[in-house]
């Protein structure tokens, strides 16, 4: 699992930033994503931040991408909403 945490200066790219890492996880917080990750999203993702965000990076402006093991996911504590984001739901029709 990754979190992906960013925040950008420019209206504009911040939310493109936020539309293209909700293809691939789901927002924990507006600037804050959790996404289940495989080495090919991670390539995905990194290369996307080099080749498309980075060249117009402010001083102001940064994204931090932090792995959490699964070994370690079972220490996170959800509370609030963020609880449901671990349930698994079930429709019937």
């Amino acid at each position: 699992m990754l979190i992906v945490t960013y925040d950008f200066s420019n209206n504009k790219i911040r939310t493109k930033f936020h539309k293209f890492l909700k293809k691939y996880g789901h927002p924990l917080q507006y600037s804050v994503f959790e996404i289940k990750n495989s080495p090919r999203i991670l390539n995905i993702i990194m290369l996307e931040i080099e080749k498309v965000y980075k060249p117009k990076f402010t001083l102001a402006d940064s994204i931090l991408i932090i792995p959490i093991s699964l070994a370690d996911t079972h220490k996170i504590r959800r509370y609030g909403y963020s609880v449901q984001e671990e349930k698994e739901l079930i429709w019937f029709d």
